[in-house]
């Protein structure tokens, strides 16, 4: 009875060093495993991924490579996984007038690209007191008192702008001209604009547009102004108007009026441009046929 007695003694002795050893290895492991991640993670944020090569692409006529690098404040050595990429091309454009976008952008394990695309000079914007000299996507480049004549740039009148700031991007004391501004813009991104010699915003609800052949086209509000610029575009080709200076009017969403002094009335039709949403859809209901009366007086 002793000897059994004494067996089941080692028996439960004998488990408890079992479960003693494997909390004992747990606990090893998981400290070797912090111990590694905490090395690794060190690794990483000090030398194992430093910049060591910077490539600058793109268009920069105006910056050497070596500025653009300088103007990032980026520097060989910067750790890539602690570089703010979005601060280097903010930089970038807040140094660099004439760069329009940047991009910069980790080529792991050590180099560095930074993308550039030059500033092209879109619109003169007039204001009390001077011109600005604005790009394409709105930055402005020169603040000054005459205007800058590149290309045929439109000039912008009634804007009001609240920034004069060279390298900061134009805004206007109305959100609502910012909104037509916007529309222009974007009108100009998708080809159109190069007919317009200027356009005046004082009344963002009755917006004035004037064309190089003459021709006044008063658009009304800044809403759908791609598609109501191009509809008086559409219009100037028509055979009974071509060629002849005069005004157009926007006379609801899908209408529009032309008079021209010294002609009888003319009552002519034309096909409008297609209207598409956001996803490239044709809207079917705005694709109508227009009709353009001339009237003299």
């Amino acid at each position: 009875m002793n000897d059994v007695e004494k067996t089941n003694i080692e028996r439960v002795n004998s488990g408890k060093r079992m479960r003693r050893r494997r909390r004992m290895m747990n606990v090893y492991v998981f400290t070797v495993v912090i111990i590694v991640l905490t090395v690794g993670i060190t690794m990483c944020f000090t030398f194992l991924f430093n910049i060591d090569k910077i490539i600058v692409s793109g268009e920069s006529e105006d910056y050497t490579s070596l500025q653009i690098v300088e103007a990032s404040e980026v520097n060989a050595g910067d750790n890539m996984l602690r570089l703010d990429a979005k601060k280097a091309a903010q930089n970038i454009l807040d140094k660099l007038t004439y760069v329009e976008t940047a991009e910069v952008g980790r080529d792991f394990p050590s180099t560095l690209k930074i993308t550039v695309t030059r500033c092209i000079p879109g619109f003169n914007i007039r204001y009390d007191g001077g011109v600005l000299l604005v790009s394409r996507k709105g930055k402005i480049l020169s603040d000054g008192e005459v205007y800058t004549d590149i290309e045929n740039i439109p000039i912008i009148s009634g804007y009001n702008p609240s920034v004069k700031i060279v390298g900061k991007m134009a805004e206007s004391e109305s959100t609502d001209k910012d909104a037509a501004f916007s529309q222009l813009i974007k009108h100009f991104e998708n080809g159109g604009g190069h007919n317009i010699s200027a356009v005046d915003i004082s009344d963002e609800y009755d917006i004035v547009v004037t064309f190089r052949n003459g021709v006044v086209f008063r658009m009304g509000n800044w809403s759908n102004m791609n598609y109501k610029l191009e509809l008086a575009e559409e219009i100037m080709k028509d055979e009974s108007i071509k060629d002849k200076k005069g005004y157009i009017t926007m006379i609801g969403k899908n209408q529009c009026s032309f008079r021209s002094s010294g002609e009888q009335e003319i009552v002519t039709e034309t096909t409008a441009p297609v209207l598409t949403d956001e996803l490239g859809q044709t809207i079917t209901e705005n694709t109508v046929t227009t009709t353009v009366t001339a009237y003299g007086f």
